[in-house]
């Protein structure tokens, strides 16, 4: 089983974080942890990253702008999906 990276991830918790950001929540590591049903260790990984390239203010847990227009822009388009398939459950089905 391969690990999963922040390029993996990010697109992910950036249409997340855009979602709860327009709707007004509020974020938390938790919050998107059981969102995205990923372990806290990965979205804690991804967030610094993000953080870092100045996509997301990490003692606020809101997007910066620029965040934001990607986040609206993955929230239009089809991702890949965070796993796949176990080739058990392929040939079980």
């Amino acid at each position: 089983m391969r690990a999963m990276t922040n390029k993996d991830l990010a697109p992910h918790l950036l249409r997340t974080l855009a979602a709860l950001q327009s709707e007004g929540k509020t974020v938390t590591l938790d919050t998107l942890t059981s969102a995205l049903q990923v372990r806290r260790t990965d979205v804690r990984r991804a967030i610094t990253a993000l953080h870092r390239e100045g996509y997301l203010d990490v003692l606020r847990m809101r997007l910066t702008l620029r965040g934001l227009a990607l986040g609206a822009a993955f929230a239009a388009s089809q991702l890949r999906p965070l796993r796949r398939a176990s080739l058990r459950a392929v040939k079980a089905a």
